[in-house]
C-alpha cells in the first residue's frame, strides 16, 4: 500500500479499558516504539503496511487505526470544509462504499451521528465532483471504515483498517450463557503469567474462549490467519501479494502441538458441545482435553501449571446464596487438589471472591462491557503454606 501511502502516520490501536498494558507488550513484542498509551489505546508510528501487520499479530486490540489527517475545527461546517478538502479519490474506489463511526466531544455538536453524516456528505460531495460518482454509505463496517475522533476543536481523521472489531477473533460461532470477548480472554491470560510451557487448566469453561485463547497462543497462532475481511483491503493501493506475504510468514510460525496439557471442563453439555465447535472453528480442538464433569472433578496433571476460572458473579453479596457456596467450593477446590498451580479468578465481585478465603498474590483491574472487574491471582503451595485473609 504504499504506493498511495508512502509516508509515516500516527497509528492508534484501541482495545477495551484496562488492556492497553498488555495491548502495549504486544505492540513492543512486534518490534514498535510505543508514543503513547491510555486507558484504552496505544499510539505509535508506521507505514498503512504497519496496519496489515498489526491486524494479523495482536489479540488484544479491537481497532488499528491509520491517521488520514489531523485539523482544528469548531463548527459542523468547518468540520465539513476540512473533510471535503481531502483527496479522497485517491483513497477510495469509484465503486467504495464506506461507513463512518465517531467519538465526538463538541459544545457545537449534540449528536454524534450529525458528526458523521457531515463527514460522509464532504467526502460524497468531494467525489462526486471528481469522478461524478456517488459512492454507496451506510452503517456497515465490512468495507471502507473511516473514523472521526473530535474533541473539542482538536480533529483526528482515521482509516480504521480493521473494519469490523478485531477483538472478536472470528471462532466463537456458538456462544453460551455470556461470554468472555476473545480479546479481554487473550489479555486475562496474558496478566495471568502463564509461560505457555505449563499446563493450563480451565474449569467451567462455558463456551470456551479462555481454553481457545491458550491454545492458540501455545502454537502460537496469529488470530488474523481465522479472519478473511479487514477494513485495509477495500481502501485503494491494497496489496494482496504483500497480505499474502504476511500470512505465509505467520503459519510459518506456528509450533508444533505442546507437550504440556490444555483441558477445559464443564459440568453443562451443551458448554462442553459449543467449546468443541468454537475450538474446530479456531484449528485447536486437537489440542486441548474436553472434559464433562463438575469443576471439582477436573482431572489435574501433576504441576505446574495455570487454573483460570470466571466464574458467574451476582450484582451484590447476599443476592444469591448458591454463587457464595460456588465462590466457597472454588476455594476449598484450590486447597485441596491444586497445590502447586497458580490460581486466577475473573471476576465482577469481590464481596464473592472474599469466599474463595485464600490471600491473593495479585489483584489486577479489568473491565468486562461496563462491569469492573479482576483479575485475582493465587499462589497454591504444595503442603500446608496457605494463608487465609
Amino acid at each position: 500500500m504504499s504506493r498511495v501511502f508512502p509516508y509515516k502516520s500516527a497509528i492508534v490501536v484501541t482495545c477495551f479499558p484496562k488492556q492497553s498494558e498488555w495491548l502495549a507488550k504486544e505492540i513492543e513484542a512486534l518490534d514498535y516504539d510505543v508514543d503513547s498509551s491510555s486507558i484504552s489505546e496505544v499510539e505509535i508510528s508506521g507505514y498503512m503496511d504497519d496496519c496489515m501487520r498489526l491486524n494479523m499479530y495482536l489479540r488484544t486490540a479491537s481497532r488499528v487505526l491509520f491517521q488520514i489527517q489531523r485539523f482544528r475545527a469548531n463548527t459542523a461546517d468547518d468540520l465539513y470544509k476540512r473533510v471535503k478538502a481531502i483527496p479522497w479519490e485517491n483513497f477510495l474506489h469509484n465503486d467504495s462504499y464506506f461507513s463512518v463511526t465517531s467519538f465526538v466531544r463538541n459544545e457545537h455538536i449534540t449528536d454524534d451521528r450529525f458528526a458523521n453524516v457531515r463527514v460522509k456528505d464532504a467526502i460524497a460531495d468531494r467525489l462526486i465532483e471528481v469522478t461524478g460518482k456517488r459512492p454507496d454509505s451506510g452503517p456497515n463496517r465490512d468495507h471502507v471504515v473511516i473514523h472521526l475522533y473530535w474533541k473539542e476543536d482538536q480533529v483526528r481523521l482515521y482509516f480504521d483498517t480493521s473494519g469490523n472489531t478485531i477483538a472478536k477473533h472470528g471462532y466463537r460461532r456458538i456462544p453460551f450463557k455470556a461470554p468472555m470477548i476473545e480479546s479481554l480472554a487473550a489479555s486475562t491470560i496474558l496478566a495471568s503469567g502463564w509461560d505457555k510451557q505449563s499446563h493450563f487448566v480451565n474449569p467451567m469453561c462455558g463456551s470456551g474462549t479462555l481454553t481457545i485463547e491458550a491454545a492458540l497462543m501455545a502454537i502460537n497462532m496469529s488470530p488474523g490467519l481465522i479472519r478473511e475481511n479487514f477494513g485495509f483491503m477495500h481502501i485503494k493501493g491494497y496489496d494482496e501479494e504483500a497480505w499474502n506475504g504476511y500470512r505465509r510468514l505467520a503459519r510459518l510460525q506456528v509450533k508444533k502441538s505442546p507437550e504440556f496439557k490444555i483441558i477445559a471442563s464443564d459440568l453443562n453439555k451443551n458448554a462442553i458441545w459449543s467449546a468443541k465447535e468454537n475450538a474446530k472453528t479456531a484449528g485447536v480442538d486437537h489440542l486441548i482435553d474436553f472434559e464433562l464433569c463438575d469443576f471439582r472433578e477436573t482431572p489435574l496433571p501433576e504441576a505446574p501449571g495455570i487454573v483460570m476460572m470466571n466464574p458467574e458473579y451476582g450484582e451484590r453479596l447476599g443476592a444469591d446464596k448458591d454463587l457464595e457456596e460456588l465462590y466457597a467450593s472454588i476455594g476449598d477446590f484450590f486447597k485441596k487438589r491444586c497445590g502447586g498451580y497458580t490460581g486466577i479468578i475473573f471476576t465482577g465481585n469481590l464481596d464473592l471472591a472474599k469466599r474463595i478465603g485464600l490471600r491473593t498474590s495479585l489483584k489486577i483491574p479489568f473491565y468486562n462491557a461496563r462491569i469492573e472487574c479482576r483479575l485475582l491471582k493465587y499462589e497454591l503451595y504444595q503442603g500446608t503454606k496457605r494463608i487465609r485473609d
